[in-house]
């Protein structure tokens, strides 16, 4: 009995220790296991961070080219404005704005490069000059802050009125729009929009206005906000400026360089003052403001040919195959 009693002991103690060597392996196996993870983790993290700074130094790489390049192009801009506008014959201001949405251009490098305000440039730009028909914005900016109001509605006659004040320069319509509503009115109004004012003078004195307010009442337009935020009155105020009829300046010198842009514009011409200040739409969807004015060299009226050449070189040396590679010298230009 003493010899059985023994056995089973001797058994029992050979359990536990098998039990005991069973608990250790598969402890180790744990750890392993713990260890094994732990280092997937770390492997991952290493990887998503080293992913993250991968794309942040993409970005900055890009940031920086953009900015080389918007540098060049602003320096030769403003090199070439103020040789075209030295005699003091001549306006001009450019201002670019975001990229049409869905289109080639609106790209994240372009519009580190091109975006809204990312490239504005003047020169003579806040001399005050004579705005033959261009007023006709200021006028066409009122009448909307007046629908605004409920203080004007578009009856068949005041629809034709603009129509006619905006695609043919007709003089009737805003006329009679200052006889109703007074100058003194009118030009608080564009004083409180924190535009060049005032505007309108008395009956011998022609209307004056600057490059850099025309392009300020501009980018309000392409913004949609302030007197221009009721949608459809903008939609109807720059589609008859998309087809007005006087195309021989800012429209022709774009097309000279980029036949599928399109412009939205408003002309002036009187004795020898040119104007033109319009929206630009370049082909692969970038956009921007131009205003230009110009009189004197012996100019007549509806003489754009200095317009066309100022908006010709401006559309090259923005966004042109050769923009922003190298600094040019545009003496004499």
């Amino acid at each position: 009995m003493g010899a059985i009693i023994l056995h089973m002991h001797s058994q029992d103690r050979r359990h536990e220790r098998i039990v005991a060597a069973i608990v250790v392996v598969l402890g180790a196996m744990a750890v392993a296991l713990l260890f094994w993870r732990a280092a997937g983790d770390t492997q991952g993290h290493g990887q998503h961070t080293q992913a993250a700074t991968s794309s942040s130094s993409s970005t900055t790489s890009a940031a920086t080219t953009a900015a080389k390049k918007r540098s060049v192009i602003q320096r030769n801009l403003q090199h070439y404005l103020n040789e075209v506008t030295k005699d003091g014959d001549a306006s001009v201001s450019f201002y670019s704005l975001d990229a049409t949405s869905g289109s080639a251009a609106d790209s994240t490098t372009d519009q580190l490069t091109y975006g809204n305000g990312k490239i504005a440039v003047d020169s003579n730009a806040t001399t005050t000059e004579t705005s033959a028909s261009t007023y006709k914005l200021f006028i066409a900016a009122y009448l909307l802050h007046l629908h605004q109001e409920g203080k004007f509605s578009w009856t068949t006659a005041n629809k034709e009125g603009f129509y006619q004040m905006v695609v043919n320069s007709s003089n009737t319509f805003p006329e009679s729009i200052l006889a109703e509503y007074g100058r003194t009115s009118i030009n608080a109004f564009i004083k409180s929009q924190e535009w060049a004012n005032p505007v309108f003078h008395g009956d011998s004195e022609a209307a004056s206005t600057t490059s850099r307010s025309l392009r300020q009442l501009l980018q309000a337009l392409a913004a949609g906000t302030g007197v221009f935020s009721n949608r459809s009155d903008r939609q109807y105020l720059l589609s008859l400026m998309s087809k007005q009829v006087y195309r021989d300046g800012i429209p022709a010198g774009v097309a000279s360089v980029d036949s599928g842009a399109t412009v939205a514009d408003k002309v002036g011409f009187l004795d020898d003052v040119n104007n033109d200040a319009g929206i630009v739409t370049t082909s692969d969807g970038h956009r921007y403001i131009l205003v230009i004015m110009t009189h004197g060299h012996n100019q007549t009226t509806l003489d754009f040919t200095r317009v066309k050449a100022i908006a010709t070189k401006v559309q090259k040396i923005v966004y042109g195959s050769s923009a922003g590679t190298k600094i040019v010298d545009y003496s004499g230009d």
